[in-house]
């Protein structure tokens, strides 16, 4: 019965921590031509299992990575502006906080190239395109995978039988995952203001990853009601678009 609770929570933690894996695909996704993208989102999926279940089986090693390499006391800085969690640096802390960079710019990056109507060729994109979306998502893959990984551990006991319950939590959010990640990319793909939404989110999980990575932690929980309160006024301007334009096509 212990292990099935722990299922329970992992499962719907797991599918709770891969919306921003969902939401970062969707957005890299787009950039390929329309046939392409149903197979490069799976693969990108897929990925993201194989990488999660690595890392499992490489507990011991994931275990490792929370402890400090150095400290920053050590490199001149001084103890009065430190704390504990800030003074002591991880890989983890390393890994989380170069990530959250990178997701920073690339999502930035998206941005501008959307504002100012810069878009890679057709051709680029069909050909070269593939290849580099499919090593940017492995690339987050294993950052976001990390994060999801290290949480689990600290909900399940690393035994055999918790490990087990681990990877069946980790196959089953991925399999909700696989259903719905392309109706999520569609919708996003057909409302140009949702996929600017979408990256000003990737750009706060960036903020918060580096934030997490400089041992700065806050409540998850204020992040995700802000990104829900957000994508539920998004959807009432956009059932205010559809109606407005229903009226006028009928006065005309």
């Amino acid at each position: 019965m212990e292990y099935l609770v722990a299922l329970i929570a992992l499962s719907a933690m797991e599918i709770v921590l891969g919306i921003d894996n969902i939401v970062f695909i969707a957005v890299l996704v787009g950039r390929l031509p329309e046939s392409q993208r149903d197979r490069a989102r799976q693969l990108g999926l897929l990925l993201a299992l194989v990488t999660r279940v690595l890392l499992l089986l490489a507990i011991s090693w994931i275990v490792r990575l929370v402890y400090p390499v150095f400290h920053l006391s050590s490199l001149g800085l001084p103890d009065a502006l430190l704390t504990e969690e800030i003074n002591a640096v991880s890989w983890k802390d390393i890994i989380l906080a170069g990530g959250g960079l990178f997701l920073i710019w690339k999502s930035v990056y998206e941005i501008h190239k959307k504002v100012e109507g810069l878009e890679e060729g057709h051709a680029v994109v069909a050909h070269a395109g593939f290849t580099t979306v499919l090593i940017e998502i492995a690339m987050f893959d294993i950052l976001f995978s990390l994060d999801s990984v290290i949480t689990a551990v600290g909900m399940v006991k690393p035994t055999r039988t918790g490990l087990m319950v681990m990877i069946a939590a980790v196959v089953l959010a991925m399999i909700v995952m696989l259903i719905f990640a392309g109706r999520v990319s569609q919708f996003i793909e057909r409302h140009p203001t949702l996929k600017m939404l979408a990256l000003s989110f990737l750009i706060l999980i960036g903020v918060m990853l580096v934030a997490e990575g400089v041992g700065t932690h806050f409540d998850r929980k204020y992040v995700y009601f802000a990104m829900a309160f957000s994508l539920i006024v998004e959807m009432l301007n956009l059932r205010m678009q559809t109606k407005t334009k229903k009226t006028q096509t009928a006065a005309v």
